[in-house]
């Protein structure tokens, strides 16, 4: 194994456990049930530092944690792959968008455009995952128990938008701190 292959499973496992704790260190209660939390800030940085594959190992992973941790173990499978998705979009789209625009503000707009469509992964996420569960629960799968199932999960929508506004504007505000440390100022070049 060598030494950065060692390196970046160190950080991914540390950035899983920021993740899990800045997932449940702050949780606001839902009228849905759910709670938004600062956690999708990390899951996004997972993405841009450790890049779409490790990133979204250590944000699946880190945030289905949370779920367990939290009460909420209904969600953790489905958490660990929307988290890990929208990691893995992150990632993808700031690679690409950092090296289309080097100038100062570019990373800006790279985090900003991984974090729009990542989080857009997200709501979508929950939304589809709630809705089969709500439709299975209501009788199953059938059209007419997935249209409630999807008139009952369109509430926490507005929830989940919100959840990823603050994750984009935490790893906005975190990603300059973060790039001061040299092995993580590399990774995001």
């Amino acid at each position: 194994m060598t030494e950065k292959n060692t390196k970046t499973k160190i950080l991914a496992a540390l950035m899983a456990a920021f993740t899990c704790i800045a997932t449940m260190i702050l949780k606001l209660p839902t009228p849905t049930l759910g709670y938004i939390h600062i956690g999708d800030g990390l899951v996004l940085l997972c993405g841009f530092i450790l890049g779409p594959a490790s990133g979204a190992l250590a944000a699946g992973i880190g945030s289905m944690f949370a779920d367990i941790f939290s009460g909420y173990l209904s969600f953790a499978p489905a958490t660990c792959i929307i988290k890990a998705l929208t990691a893995a979009a992150a990632g993808i789209v700031y690679k690409s968008a950092r090296q289309r625009f080097a100038s100062a503000h570019g990373r800006s707009v790279a985090v900003i455009a991984g974090g729009i469509l990542a989080e857009a992964i997200m709501v979508t996420g929950y939304f589809l995952y709630e809705t089969s569960v709500a439709a299975f629960a209501g009788g199953g799968l059938t059209a007419a128990a997935l249209a409630a199932g999807a008139v009952s999960s369109a509430a926490g929508i507005p929830f989940n938008i919100a959840q990823g506004l603050t994750g984009i504007l935490i790893s906005l505000l975190l990603l300059p701190v973060l790039q001061k440390v040299p092995e993580i100022r590399e990774r995001l070049r």
